[in-house]
């Protein structure tokens, strides 16, 4: 992979917190170039552990007289239980212990407090295959597996529903009592302005419709979870989640025990992107076991359950209609989504609003109409995934705006630089805009590929390219949140907590309810202190996500843990380096003011001589100050909508990227070959660009596989191919040589201006990838993936002289409610400086 040099901060760079932290003394440098770890390539603090297999993962742990678990699974899509019966299960030698849902306290939970609708263990309907109903602990997993085959359910199937149209049209057969309909699960409808008189004023306005099928997240660890009821009543679970916290008070709930008695451990997480972010069957089921037979209790999830257990992209059917002056601006825009939701809540609710609420923030686009129903299937059920919500959207609103860009004969690339938002303003539905580097994204990604001297135009590619096999190129870009700016449940506490602990031997303990997933996010909490503290990061250990020990953080998801976690990290070491500061300014007789720390000293810079060791250096101040451990607390700016449903969208700050694809297709095969994807990513600040770089390319590696492959098929209710060697996704062979290209804004909402680079990446790989289709071939395909039945079907209809487009013709006959007329907000500046709660909050103890 080749990587561009970073582009130059376009402003003067200064201290992370603006000053508005200030109980410490001010870092040494506020020079950008004299960071000394900040903008390193350094590698993962856990790197070597992972590489020589020494990271422990859910599953290789292994605690005295364990117990094994299996999960009995329902067979049927839909059906009602009439009766099980698991004696003959409980016969069985080497079974400890039988459970179903009438072991458990009757509750139901989810996610999200508006979509309470599961059970660990279903008593009375299955609404998907793969739906829990009994589990078994024994003295091995295969005792375990025969003893849910001796279960006996009787069932009564029930019809599936098993897609938008069809749950549509049989509002007699309910998939769930409740919702905003029969099997809706959820309607929303916002207007921003006249979107009809925007239309008026427009010199061209297309109507288009697509399809973006469901994929999954496909992480190489499948679900793990080992429980332990202690002598003591308590109850410890180590699992592979991305939230513990979430899980620590759900399991409260299901299992009717003091939140007070459960310790939730997030072990190391192999691979996320969403799909662990829900509590799962498998972790209640354990707990429960544990408690009834006295012993550890471990179930790890086989592959094919996690293809059931699923949570990931949603298949969306969206129409989007928008209107476009002469030049390429945009007047206004309607767009309409319907998500297949599968069986069960979920983020559902969230995932609606997404595939609305993030387009606005791309382009200028001062009149804006959002409808979105999710529907209720018996698939199972989706949730957040990647982008969660917004590379259905971004497809479509790419697609379209290459189309306008060859009806206006405009430059595709040109016309996109034309309509940017503007920065330090607020969208049409209300979000904040903080610092945009999209044009300059753009321009790199051109520059890079050779756009100017590769695009020829539109159709003059086509028509000069002899053979089979034709070249085409295509650009997209986006913009994605940089966590979210509201909580799942409604609260004013802090959304993200880090301790920092100096011990006298100069090392630095770092306390945080963050999970890593694979995104370094606990490389990330040794680095901003580290850079804080003068230290190296070798010399800070970092202790992540463990309820009894860590304060909150919210989890992995919405790409928060660097902004959230990281401003809370950068908090807690300014504390601590005040703290220092003061014991060692007494000591030298100077003013804290004026001391430096670097190369694990503290001192006068200009009598650096005299500069005391830093270990020194927290002995003089654990002698002032007693035990030096401080505390950081992040909660984001509060920017939501006043408007209902104004929650979901409010970001501290937006990332943005631009992608150029280069690509063959054969029209004999209908085959693709990418050849180069250049991908330019506004990051705000590198930390760390070896694992900025990382994160984009599998955020290209993951839209690849959308694009032209994944996609979860079902058949009779079955999932098509639930294993990895059926499901396909991109291996190194598939994947082409990606050029990455790191630009920086310098964003004053994030530590040492940083912004999200984990999922914003992958939302424009997949419409450049269409439109570079079309370019070559001069075929729409617009639905994803992209096959080669598909470019063999557009194929066909151009040589019948029928329209070259294969795409979903229509739309369900369907009303949306009637919308929240809300005045557009297009154009308004943003706050100057936005007041985080918490930045003058008093420390853990060590007040000074």
């Amino acid at each position: 992979m080749s990587v561009d040099p970073r582009v130059p901060s376009a402003g003067s760079a200064r201290a992370p917190d603006g000053g508005r932290f200030g109980r410490g003394a001010e870092p040494p440098s506020e020079g950008k170039h004299e960071f000394s770890v900040i903008g390193r390539p350094l590698p993962k603090i856990d790197a070597w552990a992972k590489v020589t297999g020494e990271t422990k993962y859910a599953d290789d742990l292994f605690l005295p007289r364990m117990a094994y678990g299996k999960i009995l699974r329902s067979p049927h899509p839909h059906a009602l239980i009439r009766g099980i019966d698991t004696t003959r299960a409980q016969a069985l030698p080497g079974v400890y212990a039988v459970i179903t849902g009438w072991d458990l306290p009757r509750v139901k939970f989810g996610i999200l407090p508006v979509s309470q609708d599961e059970e660990a263990l279903f008593t009375e309907k299955v609404r998907m295959v793969g739906d829990a109903v009994a589990a078994v602990a024994a003295v091995d997993e295969e005792t375990a597996g025969r003893a849910c085959e001796l279960i006996d359910v009787e069932y009564e199937p029930l019809r599936p529903l098993m897609s938008i149209e069809e749950s549509l049209a049989h509002p007699e057969i309910r998939i769930h009592e409740y919702g905003d309909g029969p099997n809706v699960h959820k309607n929303v409808s916002l207007q921003f302005g006249d979107v009809e008189a925007a239309f008026a004023r427009a010199d061209l306005v297309r109507e288009d419709v697509f399809f973006y099928e469901g994929n999954t997240h496909l992480p190489m660890e499948q679900h793990a979870a080992v429980a332990a009821w202690g002598p003591d009543g308590k109850l410890t679970l180590w699992s592979s989640t991305q939230t513990p916290h979430y899980v620590h008070r759900l399991l409260a709930k299901i299992l009717d025990v003091p939140a007070a008695h459960i310790r939730v451990i997030a072990t190391a997480v192999g691979g996320g992107f969403g799909g662990k972010l829900d509590p799962f069957a498998h972790e209640i089921a354990a707990c429960k076991l544990s408690q009834l037979t006295g012993r550890p209790v471990k179930i790890a999830c086989t592959r094919e359950e996690v293809f059931y257990i699923h949570r990931g992209r949603h298949p969306v059917l969206m129409w989007i209609k928008t209107g476009f002056t002469g030049d390429g601006g945009i007047t206004g825009c309607h767009l309409k989504t319907w998500l297949d939701g599968g069986a069960y809540g979920s983020y559902g609710v969230a995932s609606v609003f997404y595939t609305g609420v993030i387009n606005p923030v791309t382009y200028k686009i001062p009149v804006y109409k959002f409808e979105g129903a999710r529907i209720f299937t018996n698939k199972p059920p989706c949730g957040p995934k990647r982008g969660h919500g917004t590379p259905q959207p971004r497809f479509a609103l790419e697609c379209q705006i290459d189309k306008a860009a060859e009806q206006l004969g405009l430059d595709p690339a040109e016309m996109r630089k034309w309509i940017l938002h503007e920065p330090f303003t607020k969208t049409a539905n209300h979000l904040t805009v903080t610092t945009i580097g999209l044009g300059e994204c753009i321009d790199k990604v051109v520059e890079a590929s050779g756009w100017c001297r590769k695009w020829k135009g539109w159709g003059i590619a086509r028509g000069a390219q002899p053979g089979a096999k034709r070249r085409g190129i295509g650009i997209a870009c986006s913009a994605y949140l940089t966590g979210a700016g509201t909580a799942i449940y409604w609260n004013s506490m802090p959304h993200s907590g880090v301790i920092l602990r100096a011990d006298r031997g100069g090392g630095v303990a770092v306390l945080c309810g963050a999970t890593d997933i694979g995104q370094g996010s606990d490389s990330i909490l040794a680095y901003l202190p580290a850079e804080i503290l003068g230290i190296d990061p070798k010399d800070i250990r970092v202790h992540a996500a463990d309820t009894d020990l860590t304060p909150v953080d919210l989890g992995s998801y919405s790409s928060r843990v660097t902004l959230m976690c990281g401003t809370a990290a950068i908090q807690a070491a300014e504390r601590l380096k005040g703290a220092i500061a003061e014991a060692v300014g007494r000591k030298l007789g100077v003013e804290p003011e004026r001391l430096a720390f670097r190369d694990r000293k503290v001192g006068v810079p200009d009598d650096w001589d005299k500069a005391i060791p830093f270990a020194q250096a927290v002995e003089l101040a654990e002698s002032v100050h007693g035990v030096l451990a401080f505390a950081g607390s992040y909660a984001p700016p509060k920017r939501a909508g006043k408007y209902r449903g104004g929650g979901v969208g409010p970001s501290p700050c937006y990332s943005y990227s631009a992608c150029v694809v280069e690509l063959t297709v054969d029209e004999e095969t209908g085959e693709i070959e990418l050849h180069d994807v250049w991908i330019g990513h506004d990051i705000g600040r590198a930390l760390n660009p070896l694992l900025v770089e990382g994160q984009v390319e599998g955020s290209v590696y993951m839209g690849i596989g959308e694009a032209l492959m994944e996609a979860q098929i079902f058949r009779k209710g079955l999932h098509k191919n639930p294993s990895m060697l059926e499901y396909k996704s991109p291996t190194t062979l598939e994947t082409p040589e990606i050029h990455t290209i790191l630009v920086e804004t310098d964003d004053p909402e994030g530590p040492f201006g940083a912004k999200e680079a984990g999922q914003g990446p992958l939302l424009p790989v997949i419409p450049a990838i269409a439109n570079a289709v079309y370019d070559a071939i001069g075929v729409r395909i617009d639905e994803v993936p992209i096959g080669p039945e598909k470019i063999l079907k557009g194929l066909e209809l151009r040589r019948q002289g029928k329209p070259p487009r294969v795409g979903p013709e229509r739309i369900p006959l369907f009303t949306f409610k009637e919308p929240i007329v809300v005045e557009s907000a297009f154009g308004q500046p943003a706050e100057a400086s936005a007041v985080r709660p918490f930045a003058d909050a008093p420390n853990s103890g060590n007040q000074r």
